[in-house]
């Protein structure tokens, strides 16, 4: 596609892989592995956490919907990727841009604020857990969930609104494999881009908060743990708490390399991949809840 085609079109070329079509053949089904895997760890956890009455906790509700928020934020950027690896063509349409933009910006801040959401709930559990039932009530935590879902919408409608005020004189060419903020404003008119850096900056804000929450959270609940005099109680609550740990750490420190280093197209999914296996691995009622799902399955 020559340079004038590219920028008369009304869409954006993506150019996050190599030109040579065996190695997108390759990013292809590397992509869709991780894909299907991701989004079966998802579902699984989606399954158990709905149906096993003995995960019916507010810890488990949390992690049902940190899940729902993964499963989306895969659906949103690799099978678009995956589909036009497969044809050959980086192409995608102003209208799919935006919506991956939207949804991408949405679920990524979801995750965020449902994280923090879950360190608070170890907290109360750890810290309080005389008040626990009362602190964290059901009405409580869909009214939590509520929020952590409104509030992506909003933050994803906010970079909506802020990109379309924005005017594309440059080539139209993204160098990743999805419609990346940081990218498009590359392509941007000069000042156009100061409305998007303004959103980013409130949401960044918000998003130190959480991040300031989470770190107070864990700082009292180590502070409480030491303090047990009993080895078991201690197990038990890393058990619960390190996943969680594990996560945080994994998102903040994939989502800081991808936009420190935006021409990197490999972590941005790796999160809501691996946060299934990293849940599993440490904690027993996930694995038991797992096997009950499978023992049922065989026996239908």
């Amino acid at each position: 596609m020559s340079v004038r085609n590219i920028t008369t079109m009304s869409g954006f070329l993506l150019m996050g892989f190599s030109d040579n079509h065996e190695l997108q053949i390759l990013h292809a089904l590397l992509f869709l592995v991780t894909y299907l895997l991701g989004s079966a760890g998802n579902f699984t956890i989606i399954t158990i956490t709905t149906l096993d009455p003995q995960l019916q906790s507010p810890m488990y509700y949390f992690l049902k919907h940190l899940s729902l928020l993964d499963l989306s934020s895969l659906s949103v950027t690799v099978p678009q990727s995956i589909a036009n690896s497969l044809e050959g063509s980086g192409y995608i349409s102003s209208t799919q841009c935006m919506l991956q933009v939207f949804f991408f910006t949405a679920f990524a801040w979801g995750e965020m604020a449902i994280l923090t959401v879950m360190s608070y709930d170890r907290y109360v559990a750890i810290c309080f857990p005389l008040h626990y039932e009362v602190i964290m009530s059901p009405r409580n935590c869909r009214l939590a969930v509520a929020v952590v879902w409104l509030s992506s919408g909003v933050s994803g409608t906010l970079y909506i609104a802020a990109i379309f005020s924005i005017r594309f004189c440059r080539v139209k060419i993204i160098h990743q494999f999805f419609c990346d903020v940081p990218q498009l404003l590359k392509l941007s008119c000069s000042n156009d881009y100061l409305v998007v850096v303004g959103v980013a900056g409130i949401l960044f804000a918000l998003a130190l908060a959480c991040f300031v929450g989470i770190v107070l959270s864990y700082v009292h609940i180590f502070s409480t743990v030491f303090r047990m005099s009993s080895a078991e109680g201690r197990s038990k609550v890393f058990s619960t708490c390190l996943p969680h740990l594990f996560v945080v750490s994994l998102f903040l420190s994939t989502g800081s390399c991808a936009y420190l280093n935006p021409t990197s197209d490999s972590p941005t999914f790796c999160p809501p991949a691996l946060n299934p296996v990293i849940y599993s691995l440490r904690n027993e009622s996930i694995k038991t809840g797992v096997r009950k799902l499978l023992l049922s399955t065989e026996v239908t």
